[in-house]
């Protein structure tokens, strides 16, 4: 369905342009910020990482572990997984591990500690763990919505185990559950209204996410992130204005912008990402999200019916 890997595709390099974008700026304060660039609304790399201009970070790259895991396992392995065999979330750590090993740019802490227990234990979770509320399970899990798109079950399922890997926080996995399901009505054509509609009830429901006053912390806590999210893809319906908003907060900025780079740009779709940031991004990174996009949802077709696009 075309309009569906519009919005899909959209979601992904939105995450990769916010990625980019917000690593520029990530750990500065805002007024920081402002005294530096004014606003920042430039893809042009830097940073605490000192990233080539259009550069992404572990948001991305290990997002695209997590799809490529994915896609080698295929539809026998996602069946196989609904039975629970563990042999699809033992493939997606060796990707993780594979992903560590090849010395990414940066890796939170929680990550490097959930991928170093992997690598001494073989163990799919450790225990609950109050140090474990990070936001990085929640980053990468945009490919785990998309290969289980149409399937709510299959998408818990996953998600939850894929996060688990790194993260074990009934935090983490009340944001990674809920982002992605806003995720799922975005790509089926919610609109703005609507979003704000469903932020009021989630938000109800999982009451540690309130934004409404908005705090202004933006930090790789799990509730700061998904309140600064919230916040600014409610607040702005436009792709460019909710995310340069986002990344002017600053602090974990780059996993910020990738969150509402993915939500946002999954309400527009692809057609409409600003051009001068999408220009920006390497080129060979498009074409591995182009085709990783492409990939997933084949995929999530094998198994399952995609959900019908129903405006909102």
């Amino acid at each position: 369905m075309p309009d569906v890997f519009d919005r899909a595709l959209g979601a992904y390099l939105g995450f990769a342009i916010g990625d980019a974008l917000g690593a520029t700026v990530e750990f500065m304060r805002p007024r920081e910020i402002v005294a530096q660039y004014g606003v920042h609304r430039d893809i042009i790399g830097g940073g605490w990482l000192k990233l080539a201009r259009g550069q992404v970070t572990d948001d991305t790259t290990m997002s695209l572990a997590l799809g490529d895991a994915l896609l080698q396992g295929g539809s026998p392995a996602l069946r196989q997984h609904a039975s629970g065999d563990d042999t699809l979330i033992r493939r997606i750590g060796d990707a993780y591990l594979r992903w560590f090993k090849n010395k990414p740019v940066d890796c939170g802490n929680t990550c490097r500690r959930g991928i170093t227990r992997y690598l001494r234990e073989g163990t799919l979770e450790g225990p609950y763990s109050p140090g474990d509320g990070g936001n990085g399970a929640l980053m990468r899990n945009l490919p785990a919505v998309l290969v289980t798109l149409g399937d709510d079950a299959a998408f818990a399922r996953l998600s939850i185990a894929q996060a688990r890997l790194t993260h074990h926080h009934p935090l983490s996995d009340a944001a990674t559950l809920g982002l992605g399901r806003l995720l799922v009505s975005l790509l089926n054509g919610m609109s703005h209204s609507t979003c704000q509609q469903w932020a009021a009830q989630w938000v109800s429901n999982n009451p540690a996410f309130n934004f409404t006053p908005y705090r202004g912390y933006a930090t790789a806590y799990v509730v700061d992130t998904v309140q600064t999210v919230l916040h600014y893809l409610m607040l702005h319906e436009d792709f460019e204005a909710a995310l340069i908003a986002t990344v002017n907060q600053g602090d974990d900025a780059d996993t910020t912008g990738a969150l509402v780079g993915m939500l946002a740009g999954a309400r527009c779709g692809a057609a409409q990402l600003p051009q001068r940031w999408l220009q920006r991004l390497k080129p060979e990174m498009v074409l591995a999200i182009t085709d990783q996009t492409s990939g997933l949802l084949a995929l999530a077709g094998e198994l399952c019916v995609l959900a019908p696009h129903q405006p909102h």
